[in-house]
């Protein structure tokens, strides 16, 4: 089998530069298909994490979301109004909230789960299941790399 021609040559090829490169391709599909609703990237991101991991406090939040808190604060206070989520105070800690799905963003949520499967369902469709889940791993041991003062890049 042939070598695919590179972009670049390895040596002059970041890895992070790579990966930006891979997201960006990635988020060409995402971003057309919640254009329509309106919705960013960044709050699609926030409902996703909240619908897949359920009501969670904000700090968590926005380390689950790779958002700074002071942006996902933010956020919040549009995502709010326009009904996607609601913040209710956290039992144990009064100082703290805790941020969950509203209706708004479950119907969202829903509205995009079709688009969305089928965006990734090209993409595997493309690269093969074993690859794709091959990628997901590689990509899971990065993220969970020990580094001091670890943070998420964050948009």
């Amino acid at each position: 089998m042939a070598k695919k021609p590179r972009l670049f040559h390895r040596r002059a090829q970041s890895l992070p530069i790579a990966m930006l490169r891979a997201r960006e391709r990635m988020m060409v599909p995402v971003r057309e298909m919640l254009q329509p609703s309106g919705l960013t990237e960044q709050k699609y991101r926030v409902l996703r994490v909240l619908n897949e991991l359920g009501p969670m406090e904000g700090t968590a939040l926005a380390n689950a979301s790779c958002l700074l808190l002071p942006s996902l604060t933010r956020m919040l206070v549009s995502m709010e109004a326009e009904g996607l989520v609601h913040r209710m105070r956290d039992e144990r800690d009064g100082r703290k909230s805790i941020v969950a799905v509203a209706e708004g963003g479950d119907a969202l949520i829903k509205a995009h789960s079709k688009a969305c499967t089928a965006i990734f369902d090209d993409f595997e469709r493309r690269f093969g299941a074993e690859r794709v889940e091959d990628l997901l791993d590689l990509l899971e041991d990065i993220a969970l790399l020990e580094l001091p003062d670890e943070t998420c890049p964050r948009d």
